[in-house]
């Protein structure tokens, strides 16, 4: 089963791969097959290569023999081992790498948010937060493989009635601590049904205000591991991670690349446990799902609206004009300041 998981990865890589854009990054970790992963080092010259159980070099680590001219280089790091491989330089510097797709074996759209670089040249650290689609089919090796992660707590963006069908099992099976708001996702279905398919976005960010409160908080604790999702891991996770990058310093070009990752990486097979619509009578995302045949449910759409236009392109030109951008959002509607943008820079960032 794990293999099947791995050569689903290597085709969705392979797409991303032809997409026009390179997101900036320092070095790069693809798995190959269940215990194999290919390091791109790009531009890095490193003296040794390790692989690490954290992100420092330390007992216990596992050295590497690379050759100094090859820029990818093969791995044997087995698919249900969590592993960071670091490139270390001359004079002690270090870059981190990590698999950014988590070879989960019923998961949909979980990834590691780092490893980004930012406009001035810092890289968004790994290992501090972890973005996902709905985890209700988690198998034990799954939930094994998340137990490595350090997980301090997970928050919820989801509604009530997405709950309600597909609960999260993540806390009780780790012990992390588990945050969501009773909201109902009836109003926003119903802006979706009401509008012509452009600035689909727009109100979300005043509507979700109680999450992405909730989600900074448990940045700024530096307490472990985040894990944050939504029901598909795009949209609402998606503008949660856009802002977090925005903040960072992240090129907006590769924000939008990496948001549109998800439809590649989207699994909606795993996203929804069947149900018995008759069992939830008064929850309208049964109906929405239930409501096209089961080939439908599993055709992920991409996140261009009629006009051709990205989703969360608009939703940043809006946000430009409403706010004044990323920080001025975050402070008049999340309620953050300075002090915790300067904090959250030292701690997301290398």
């Amino acid at each position: 089963m794990r293999y099947t998981t791995c050569t689903a990865l290597i085709a969705t890589i392979a797409v991303l791969a032809s997409s026009p854009a390179s997101a900036r990054e320092m070095a790069t970790l693809t798995r190959l097959d269940a215990q194999t992963v290919e390091l791109d080092r790009g531009d890095v010259a490193p003296v040794s290569v390790w692989i690490s159980a954290d992100t420092t070099v330390d007992d216990g680590d596992r050295r590497v023999t690379a050759t100094g001219k090859d820029r990818k280089v093969k791995l044997a790091i087995p698919a249900d081992e969590h592993r960071y491989v670091i490139l270390l330089g001359e004079g002690g510097h270090s870059t981190v790498v990590a698999e950014r797709v988590l070879p989960l074996q019923q998961g949909s759209n979980f990834r590691d948010i780092g490893g980004y670089v930012t406009k001035d040249g810092h890289q968004v650290r790994w290992g501090k937060a972890f973005r996902s689609g709905a985890m209700p089919l988690l198998s034990d090796a799954d939930y094994a493989l998340i137990d490595q992660l350090h997980i301090d707590s997970v928050v919820d963006l989801r509604s009530l009635e997405e709950r309600e069908v597909a609960p999260d099992l993540v806390d009780d099976r780790t012990g992390a601590l588990f945050l969501a708001n009773d909201y109902s996702l009836k109003p926003l279905l119903a802006a979706y049904g009401a509008g012509d398919g452009e600035n689909t976005y727009k109100g979300m960010e005043k509507m979700l205000v109680p999450q992405f409160r909730a989600l900074f908080r448990r940045l700024l604790a530096d307490e472990g591991a985040v894990i944050y999702h939504c029901s598909a891991g795009q949209d609402r996770t998606g503008i949660a991670t856009a802002l977090i990058y925005d903040l960072l310093g992240v090129d907006r070009e590769t924000i939008l690349k990496d948001y549109h990752l998800s439809t590649a990486l989207r699994r909606p097979q795993f996203e929804m446990p069947k149900v018995d619509p008759k069992d939830y009578p008064n929850n309208p995302i049964v109906a929405m799902y239930m409501s096209g045949d089961e080939k439908q449910r599993h055709v992920v759409q991409p996140l261009y609206t009629p006009s051709g236009a990205s989703h969360l392109a608009q939703f940043f030109t809006y946000l430009d004009r409403q706010y004044g951008g990323t920080e001025g959002y975050l402070k008049q509607e999340v309620g953050l300041t300075d002090a915790d943008f300067a904090k959250l820079r030292r701690e997301l960032l290398d």
